[in-house]
């Protein structure tokens, strides 16, 4: 017997899916969502923290964009000068394998670099803009929803989500094909 789980919302437009019945805004700033905190996961399961592999994670939490291994990497540098690469990609990897952080590429809008975040206490979408290249962070509980129906129509438990929606952002859509001001 072969179980099927299909969510047909053939009936009815992305709005009507999505619509959630209050006028709770899309989380526009990195602030608005609660991010694990990092060090203090880290050093709950035993793991040692040396100063460069802190600094990271510091760096890492208090980010107010989505960070390449480059960029945190340059962050880090600032604080100590010993820090190096290997360092850098160790300590990423060590948090992807614990679940702290996501790895995403966001819609690769600067060519394959892969970014990272802490983890948000509630799942989350990224809305990125191929005029300007702005990311937004975005929430609703629609999206609670569907997580939920899936969970009951389906049976499955989702353990990581993660979605990228591309387009043009608010302040790009008024100003033309463009993307700058015309």
């Amino acid at each position: 017997m072969t179980l099927s789980c299909r969510l047909n919302y053939a009936d009815r437009t992305l709005d009507q899916v999505f619509a959630t019945g209050s006028q709770q805004a899309p989380v526009r700033e990195r602030a608005g969502l609660e991010r694990r905190p990092l060090l203090e996961e880290v050093k709950a399961r035993g793991i040692r923290l040396t100063a460069q592999r802190r600094i990271l994670i510091e760096e890492m939490q208090k980010a107010e964009q989505h960070l390449d291994a480059a960029l945190l990497y340059e962050r880090a540098r600032r604080r100590d000068a010993r820090v190096d690469r290997a360092t850098v990609y160790r300590t990423i990897g060590m948090l992807k394998r614990m679940g702290l952080i996501d790895e995403l590429d966001l819609m690769h809008l600067n060519g394959e670099k892969h970014y990272y975040e802490a983890r948000t206490r509630r799942d989350h979408l990224h809305l990125a803009c191929f005029a300007c290249g702005k990311i937004e962070e975005f929430t609703s509980l629609a999206y609670e929803r569907l997580k939920e129906e899936i969970r009951q129509r389906c049976g499955f438990s989702i353990e990581v989500v993660r979605l990228e929606a591309g387009g043009r952002c608010s302040a790009c859509t008024g100003r033309g094909s463009g993307g700058a001001e015309e």
